[in-house]
């Protein structure tokens, strides 16, 4: 980083605007370059309070050291670009790490992990007007439906409502949707191929539009299932990193394998490449982009 972490607060403390600005000139991009593909670095973990990797609980909580990672994998060769909440892409806007990037808005941040109204993941980030008047260029949402919580009726139609206001700014929202439930206590995420199947059908069909609708999905518990699952909807696709794992390889061939389908069309990563189980970040993001 040519900007240290001193300057950064220098500049928050002194000259609040240096944030609008920055934004205002920042060289553009569109969403999908000419190799057809996206390759998404993902940071916005921290604001759900999940700041663990691996058996680091508090891996994340370091910015310098989230920053520093950051702008080394977006300097890498085929890295489009960065999902990540307020607080970080400001860092990145004044850091001046984000020309020619895709930037990507985190819109609900609510439904903090661990807490017991996690599943009450309300807006609480980018609003669609955010991201209009930043200049950026895309959003997303998280949307967890648990069947015997009747909370997840608003966030399904909050859901809808956010999708309407990206759809109304003409700005691409990539949905990220689960059927999940509690399991002692903890949420967790069905990735079996019906659950996600189902998913996908709830999620497309939400809002008054589906133009500007992306959707963000895992892989399956059985890599086998993808195609037929991705058969649900025409809606673009991206595929998600999930938790680090020390079978990365097997992560990286389960990749590798889904994004030959029609739909899918690049990856969101986040701790698997910013935090590797092993080697370094510029390793992992050069691999991940090899995929592509």
């Amino acid at each position: 980083m040519s900007i240290t972490i001193p300057d950064l607060v220098r500049v928050r403390a002194r000259h609040p605007e240096a944030v609008a600005e920055a934004a205002a000139r920042r060289t553009r991009r569109p969403l999908v370059g000419d190799s057809g593909r996206l390759m998404i670095v993902a940071a916005d973990h921290p604001a759900r309070g999940a700041l663990g990797v691996g058996d680091r609980r508090l891996a994340m909580a370091n910015r310098a050291d989230l920053l520093e990672r950051l702008c080394i994998a977006l300097s890498r060769p085929g890295v489009d670009g960065v999902l990540a909440t307020a607080d970080i892409l400001d860092d990145l806007l004044l850091l001046g790490a984000l020309e020619n990037k895709v930037v990507m808005g985190s819109m609900n941040r609510g439904g903090l992990a661990g807490a017991v109204f996690e599943m009450d993941d309300r807006f609480t980030g980018h609003r669609a007007e955010d991201m209009a008047r930043l200049n950026f260029d895309a959003g997303k949402l998280l949307l967890r439906i648990d069947y015997d919580d009747p909370g997840s009726l608003t966030t399904l139609e909050s859901t809808a409502r956010a999708i309407d206001d990206m759809a109304a700014h003409r700005l691409p929202v990539f949905v990220e949707p689960f059927i999940s439930r509690r399991v002692e206590g903890t949420v967790r995420n069905d990735l079996t191929a019906e659950a996600v199947t189902r998913s996908i059908a709830i999620a497309s069909g939400l809002g008054g539009t589906s133009a500007y609708t992306w959707l963000k999905l895992p892989v399956t518990s059985d890599p086998d299932d993808m195609a037929a699952v991705l058969e649900t909807s025409t809606l673009p696709a991206v595929l998600l990193g999930g938790e680090v794992g020390r079978d990365q390889e097997g992560a990286y061939e389960r990749w590798r394998k889904a994004l030959r389908l029609p739909t899918v069309q690049g990856l969101v990563v986040g701790r698997s490449l910013l935090y590797p189980a092993e080697g370094s970040v510029e390793t992992a993001v050069d691999t991940a982009v090899g995929l592509l």
